[in-house]
């Protein structure tokens, strides 16, 4: 596909009429680089060359008898840019205009057009002289009080000092915070139009002076300042005919009346996010994040916030609200295919987001999958590999809800107690079955608007596992009796879990930051302190059973640090290490549960490895007989330390694509899990500090990611480039790339029915991390 774009673009010069010219290249020369980039943009995409791939669809859909359909056009794909010599003059002058708003004045901009077989090269020749720089600031503001306000908080904002290269954008920067910062000092008036600019660039060595001007309204000697006087609510549906004739009226302190003619809402919970109060100074930070928080609660479709002014200096507030549907239902469902084995999974959602009256939100989530093995004797119904149901309720309330009082924690983001319960069945052909449910109290508020806690003080789990008995009992003749115990038994939960994240909402920025996540998980602390007074029973493996089965005992902490570094336009790197340690003791101390270990491998992890097929360590599965390695797909390879790092550099390919942006990534993985101690079942998985690097798996691949502003449809391929599970320099496997086929068979005959993929690819929804 890739030679035949390449070869169909070369040759897409021939259906142009005589006398056109296909644009092939641009370049700008002699500007400075951190100018380039935005300079290009000032050159019309008419005259830029065109996307290989787009041309190639536009020519194949609307290519006819060796000429382009001059009826009937297929709008598809990119119509072909041509040489435009009226574009190429006003590109010339607007690349010279936007450098002289950056200082350089006595800049010329020359255009050069060399033409060569219908395809045209334009080259835009810079020659900028020296900057302009400022030599004196001035400052003149005609009310004494903004005059104070400025001087005292221009240093914290204003890049227009002294010395600095002349910036049009510094100046249209400046207005703009000026008017924000007399904006949140309570001057609802002031508009940007007050703010002037004189430049004096007629000066010698390049110098230029400045003077910032501040006007007062016309008519007036100073500016006026307001304060909130009252506050009026009103709530309506959505659409107008559910509207009640006559509003449910509420009143309360601070000035604040409510009138809901949907009869529905209590006023208490949504005056808590109205940020202007009765007597405050008007703050425009104050109202954006009022629209923020009331949007956040997601029950209103429209919120619009207008004032008025009962007197010179007063503003009473109007929030006018229009609410969403109060439930809805989402059905969704995907089908899944990978190494011999298809299945189903299919969901329904109910959301129900005005519970109580007071905004909270009820989810209840039904999903079933199957997953079938193609493999398995037997009808359609007997080669059933694995059967998922799992129910789930939450309940969000918009506010911390405590038995004692906290500090309001509304301003950086809206504070949520959730409540979860959730019940799972889950049955694997002859292996395995699990009934498990989970019950949580959690509590998500900011510190700031870049610092998130997640704090779960009730952990509540319970579990039943049972190993098929015929399975378990050929597991107990091949060594494994403690994997056995470990897996065929019950277990509860009493636990905390807690996590503190730094920078969750730059992700989708492009921009430099550090993201950081670290998470903190125990279970079973309060359990062993109360058994030290309480004589627990205990099972015939000598664990203490709280109502009849163990409890659980361990402490898990995983951290994931990140380095976004934004290389200019749409390009970025990220840097990436996520290490952890789950470590069982006490009353758990022989073999840490399925559902806390780590595993390797995935759409988000190490992409050469399809999920749960890396590791622990050296660990390879042809120890095992071929009917444990067909049954304990996805069993086996867990681990109770895991490190894993990625680093990706990530690229736009085209800016539009069937409507998407179509961008792209390359990228190198590198990891693996480890069990703490040695175990029969994985030999050689344990971690040793004196060879784990050597066991570290290494991945590189590339990948498309389709950019729909909603949400990113990814696809990633990933190869394997060294593999833990062999020794010495036969990890490389890479050098068997070329040699695959005998490669694979070797591999086929020891580790049946497991195959070797040298690539693996992964589609997923959202970006990788």
């Amino acid at each position: 596909m890739l030679l035949l774009v390449l070869f169909s673009s070369c040759r897409s010069t021939r259906l142009l009429e005589d006398g056109q010219a296909l644009v092939a290249k641009v370049e700008i020369s002699g500007i400075d680089p951190q100018f380039a980039e935005q300079a290009k943009a000032y050159i019309p995409p008419d005259i830029r060359p065109n996307s290989r791939i787009n041309l190639f669809i536009y020519n194949l859909a609307n290519a006819r008898k060796g000429r382009y359909r001059t009826q009937n056009i297929r709008n598809v794909g990119e119509p072909p840019h041509l040489l435009d010599s009226t574009l190429v003059d006003f590109s010339t002058q607007q690349i010279s205009r936007y450098l002289i708003s950056k200082g350089y004045f006595n800049t010329t901009v020359n255009h050069e057009i060399t033409l060569k077989q219908r395809r045209a090269h334009i080259y835009f020749h810079v020659v900028p002289g020296e900057p302009f720089t400022l030599r004196k600031v001035d400052v003149d503001i005609a009310d004494p009080q903004l005059e104070q306000l400025y001087n005292e908080e221009r240093s914290r904002f204003t890049k227009i000092k002294p010395g600095a290269r002349y910036d049009a954008d510094s100046l249209v920067a400046e207005r703009e915070r000026v008017y924000h910062l007399m904006r949140q000092q309570g001057y609802y008036e002031y508009l940007r139009q007050y703010m002037r600019v004189d430049v004096d660039s007629s000066l010698r060595s390049n110098q230029a002076d400045i003077r910032l001007f501040v006007d007062n309204p016309e008519g007036q000697t100073v500016h006026t300042k307001f304060t909130i006087d009252s506050s009026f609510v009103t709530i309506r549906h959505d659409r107008p005919d559910l509207n009640r004739p006559v509003p449910k009226e509420t009143r309360l302190t601070d000035g604040l009346y409510f009138q809901d003619y949907t009869g529905r809402f209590r006023a208490a919970p949504i005056a808590r996010y109205l940020f202007h109060r009765q007597g405050d100074r008007y703050n425009v930070d104050m109202e954006n994040l009022t629209y923020d928080r009331l949007y956040e609660l997601n029950g209103f479709r429209s919120v619009k916030i207008s004032y008025d002014k009962p007197d010179s200096n007063r503003l009473k507030v109007h929030y006018e609200l229009v609410t969403r549907p109060y439930m809805g239902n989402q059905i969704e469902g995907e089908y899944t295919f990978n190494a011999g084995m298809s299945g189903f999974n299919i969901g329904n959602t109910f959301t129900h987001r005005d519970l109580f009256g007071g905004l909270e939100q009820l989810e209840v989530k039904l999903r079933y999958g199957v997953l079938f093995d193609s493999r398995l004797p037997g009808n359609l119904l007997d080669r059933v590999f694995n059967n998922d149901f799992q129910v789930g309720i939450n309940i969000t309330v918009p506010r911390l809800i405590t038995p004692f009082a906290v500090p309001p924690v509304g301003r950086s983001g809206l504070p949520r107690t959730v409540f979860s319960a959730n019940l799972q069945a889950f049955d694997q052909f002859q292996t395995y079955s699990n009934r498990y449910f989970s019950g949580t109290l959690s509590y998500n508020w900011f510190d700031t608007r870049y610092k998130q806690h997640n704090l779960t003080p009730i952990v509540l789990e319970y579990r039943y596992g049972r190993l098929n008995s015929e399975f378990a009992q050929r597991l107990v003749d091949q060594g494994f009796l403690l994997y056995v115990r470990s897996n065929n038994r019950a277990y509860f939960g009493l636990g905390s879990q807690y996590a503190y994240t730094v920078n969750a909402v730059r992700l989708s920025r492009l921009e430099d930051f550090l993201y950081f996540r670290g998470a903190l998980d125990l279970s079973g602390n309060l359990l062993g302190l109360a058994s030290q007074v309480i004589d627990f029973k205990r099972n015939v493996d000598g664990e203490k059973e709280v109502l009849g089965v163990p409890y659980l005992q361990y402490a898990k902490v995983e951290t994931d640090l990140r380095y976004y570094r934004h290389l200019g336009g749409d390009r970025q790197l990220v840097l990436r290490l996520n290490p952890g340690v789950a470590l069982p003791y006490g009353n758990n101390s022989s073999l840490l549960i399925f559902e806390k270990s780590f595993f390797g491998g995935g759409m988000n992890g190490i992409r050469a490895w399809q999920a749960r097929t890396l590791g622990p360590g050296n660990y390879n599965r042809e120890v095992l007989d071929p009917g444990l390695r067909l049954n304990f797909r996805n069993l086996d390879q867990l681990g109770e330390i895991k490190l894993e790092g990625n680093a990706e550099y990530r690229f736009k390919l085209v800016n539009d694509i069937f409507g998407a942006k179509l961008k792209a990534a390359t990228f190198i993985d590198f990891g693996n899990i480890w069990r703490i101690d040695e175990n029969e079942l994985n030999p050689g998985g344990e971690f040793k500090f004196n060879r784990f690097l050597g066991q570290l798996a290494v991945g590189a691949g590339a990948g498309l990611r389709f950019d729909l502003d909603y949400f990113v449809i990814r696809l990633d391929a990933g190869m394997k480039v060294r593999d833990p599970q062999f020794n010495g320099a036969k990890q490389w496997v890479i050098s068997e790339f070329f040699n695959s086929r005998e490669f694979k068979e070797r591999y086929r005959i020891t580790n049946a029915p497991d195959r070797y993929n040298f690539i693996q690819y992964n589609f997923g929804i959202g970006m990788p991390f």
